[in-house]
């Protein structure tokens, strides 16, 4: 009963479209599908683990090909940029 499934793999594409170009979820292309339809699985997803499950699955893969050494695995943070009051350091211009 009700509408079909929209497909998985459109709907991840729509996922990666949202994460690499930063956009508004409202902002998704209609190619992927309704943007509320790809931001509830997106949550769903999240929520009941998908995401991490398929990570740790992929980790798995890479590390029994030789693909990937545990020493190197590592997240790099050095373009998430910060303001100035998020270390303490007070608002521009501010007394």
């Amino acid at each position: 009963m009700g509408r079909p499934r929209r497909d998985d793999r459109q709907v991840l594409n729509g996922i990666f479209w949202i994460l690499c170009s930063g956009a508004k979820w409202r902002d998704l292309p209609e190619r992927y599908g309704p943007w509320t339809t790809v931001y509830d699985r997106f949550r769903q997803w999240r929520d009941d683990g998908t995401f991490d499950a398929v990570l740790a699955r992929l980790q798995l893969r890479l590390r029994e090909d030789g693909l990937m050494d545990l020493d190197t695995w590592m997240i790099d943070s050095t373009a998430v940029r910060a303001t100035r009051a998020a270390s303490g350091g007070g608002k521009k211009g501010g007394a």
